[in-house]
C-alpha cells in the first residue's frame, strides 16, 4: 500500500479546496509523462493509481523478443502469449505492466517536481475560469506574505499578488491584515499567483465610489472621470439630471466619503460637480479658491486662468500636482497667471516711498535725503543718470556726490 501517496492526496484535497478525482488524474498524467521518457521513443506510457490503497500500475507499449535486455521496452515471448495467446510473435508490440522499482533514480526524482508542475498549471487554469469575470471588479482578501518584492493575498481558492507598482508607497501591511485592491488582470504566463491586482489603479476609485453611493449603482448619479495620484489625492467628477451628485457622494455628515476615505489609508478626495459648460466645469475642479477670468481656447483645449495671489499657490498645488490632476480629469491643458491689481499711489505714498529709497545710500542723512527728494531725484535710476555736479548743486559734497551716484548704478546692475 502505497500510503504516503494517499496521504499527499488528502492533504491537497484540503489545503488547495481540489477534488480528489482530478488529483489522482493530475498525479496520473504527471507520472506517465516522466515514465515516458524512461522508454522507446514510440511506446505510450499509461499510469493508474489504485484511489484507495495508492497502488501504482505502470502500463506500457513493449516490444516482445527472444531474450530480454531492458526491461522498460521488451518482454520475452513466453511471457506475451501465456497473458495474449500463441499468436503472438517475435516482434509484436504488446501492453505490459511495469514495476515502479523498473523505472530510473532520475524518473523518480523528477516524478515530484511534474506532479507540482502539473498542480500549478491546474490552478492557473481553475484562476482563469473563476475569476475572468472578476477582472476590474474589487476583491478582498488576507496578506499572507511577500515573496519576491510582492504582496501575495489570499482569497480563499486562490492567491493574488500586488507588486511594487501596484502598492501606495506609503501603505503598510502585516501577514492577517483584511485587503480590498483592484483585480486588474489575470496572467497565466506570470511566475507565482495569476491574479494581479492593484491599489493605485484610478479605477479602485471608481468601484469605491460605486460600492458605498447607491446613487451611482442605481443610475441616478453618473462618475464622469477620474484623476488620482495614489496616496495623496484624488479628483473625481460626477453629474445627475435629478440631484445633488456632490452631496450624494459625501453622504450624510461625510459618512460616505468617510468611508472610502478609509479604505484609501486618509487619501484625499476632491469631489467634483461635472458641468458640459467648460468654464464652470474649471471653477467647480478649484473650489473654493476663487478665479478672476477664464479664457479658453478650444481649438487647442486649452484654459488660461487668472487667480489672485492668494489663491495661486492653492490652485497650482505641490509641485503642480493640482493642476495635473485637473487636466487629466477634464482632458484640457491649464495655465495660470496670477492677477495683478492696479491701485492708484497717492502722492504722499508715493514721497515716502522715494524717501525710503534714498535712505539706503550709504552714509545717507535723512535731511540730505529729503534735499535730493526736492531736487527730483527718487529712485536709483533717476540719481544713476546724474553728474557729480548735478549733486553738488544739490548740496552734496563732491566726494559723497561721487559715492551715491556709484551705488546707484550697482544696484541696477
Amino acid at each position: 500500500m502505497n500510503s504516503e501517496l494517499v496521504a499527499m492526496v488528502e492533504y491537497l484535497e484540503q489545503e488547495k479546496s481540489i477534488d480528489k478525482a482530478i488529483l489522482f488524474d493530475l498525479i496520473e498524467d504527471a507520472m506517465a509523462s516522466v515514465y515516458e521518457k524512461e522508454v522507446e521513443e514510440e511506446s505510450e506510457i499509461k499510469v493508474e493509481i489504485n484511489r484507495r490503497t495508492g497502488d501504482v500500475t505502470i502500463i506500457a507499449d513493449v516490444t516482445v523478443v527472444e531474450e530480454v535486455f531492458d526491461k522498460r521496452n521488451e518482454i520475452d515471448l513466453a511471457s506475451a502469449q501465456k497473458e495474449y495467446g500463441d499468436e503472438i510473435a517475435i516482434g509484436d508490440i504488446v501492453k505490459w505492466t511495469l514495476q515502479q522499482d523498473q523505472m530510473s533514480r532520475i524518473a523518480a526524482q523528477n516524478t515530484r517536481q511534474a506532479i507540482m508542475q502539473r498542480l500549478r498549471t491546474f490552478e492557473k487554469d481553475r484562476v482563469v475560469e473563476e475569476y475572468s469575470d472578476m477582472v476590474g471588479e474589487l476583491i478582498s482578501g488576507t496578506v499572507r506574505h511577500f515573496e519576491k518584492n510582492e504582496l501575495i493575498v489570499d482569497f480563499g481558492r486562490a492567491q493574488g499578488g500586488l507588486g511594487k507598482m501596484d502598492r501606495v508607497p506609503r501603505e503598510r501591511f502585516d501577514n492577517g491584515d483584511h485587503i480590498t485592491a483592484l483585480l486588474k488582470e489575470i496572467d497565466p504566463r506570470k511566475s507565482g499567483p495569476s491574479i494581479v491586482l492593484s491599489r493605485t489603479d484610478a479605477k479602485l476609485v471608481t468601484r469605491l465610489f460605486e460600492r458605498e453611493v447607491t446613487e451611482i449603482t442605481n443610475g441616478l448619479v453618473e462618475i464622469k472621470g477620474v484623476a488620482r495620484k495614489a496616496g495623496f489625492r484624488t479628483k473625481i467628477a460626477v453629474a445627475s439630471d435629478s440631484l445633488d451628485p456632490v452631496g450624494a457622494c459625501i453622504g450624510i455628515r461625510g459618512s460616505r466619503v468617510k468611508t472610502i476615505c478609509q479604505e484609501l489609508n486618509n487619501e484625499k478626495l476632491d469631489i467634483i460637480g461635472f458641468s458640459e459648460d467648460v468654464e464652470e466645469y474649471v471653477r467647480e475642479a478649484f473650489k473654493p479658491n476663487p478665479i478672476e477670468e477664464v479664457e479658453i481656447d478650444d481649438d487647442g483645449r486649452l484654459i488660461k486662468l487668472l487667480v489672485s495671489e492668494e489663491s495661486y499657490r492653492s490652485i497650482v498645488g505641490r509641485d503642480g500636482e493640482n493642476i495635473r490632476l485637473t487636466e487629466e480629469l477634464m482632458d484640457w491643458d491649464i495655465e495660470v497667471e496670477k492677477y495683478v491689481y492696479d491701485t492708484e499711489i497717492t502722492f504722499d505714498e508715493h514721497i515716502q516711498e522715494a524717501f525710503q529709497t534714498m535712505m539706503k545710500f550709504p552714509s545717507m542723512e535723512e535731511a540730505t535725503a529729503r534735499m535730493m527728494i526736492d531736487a527730483g531725484y527718487l529712485s536709483f535710476e533717476g540719481v544713476s543718470e546724474a553728474s557729480t555736479d548735478d549733486l553738488v548743486e544739490v548740496g552734496i559734497s563732491v566726494d559723497q556726490a561721487a559715492e551715491i551716484i556709484e551705488y546707484a548704478k550697482s544696484r541696477l546692475q
